[in-house]
């Protein structure tokens, strides 16, 4: 079965830096990618996404020029670097696949990892 599992979630202040990492199966190299995050009582919210190939990042406005998406098929991981956190960004990040994507807010994900939780204090 292919699998997708997230790792680098933690506890930070506002301001600081963290790495999340999404290892995934072989099955998923050729497939687009993005991060989703979910706060408690919200809405699972879209993030970033990237191509197969690693082109075309895509982000929603409120972390653009903060958080950057990418990827290594040769390692088989997709990453998400975050900078300059807030408060606003604590929420568990699911990473995920999708069949194909045309580089735009949609990203129709049919597969999910189980999470890791990210939580910045003020």
């Amino acid at each position: 079965q292919a699998q997708l599992v997230e790792s680098g979630g933690g506890l930070v202040q506002a301001g600081d830096s963290l790495r999340l990492s999404c290892a995934f199966s072989r099955a998923f190299s050729t497939n687009p990618m993005a991060w989703f995050r979910q706060a408690p009582g919200k809405e699972r919210e879209f993030v970033a996404a990237i191509t197969w190939s690693g082109g075309r990042p895509y982000y929603v406005d409120s972390v653009k020029g903060r958080f950057t998406i990418s990827r290594d098929n040769a390692k088989n991981t997709v990453s998400l670097q975050m900078n300059s956190l807030k408060p606003e960004d604590t929420a568990v990040y699911y990473c995920a696949a999708a069949p194909q994507w045309l580089g735009s807010s949609y990203f129709p994900a049919n597969r999910w990892g189980q999470g890791t939780q990210v939580t910045v204090s003020s």
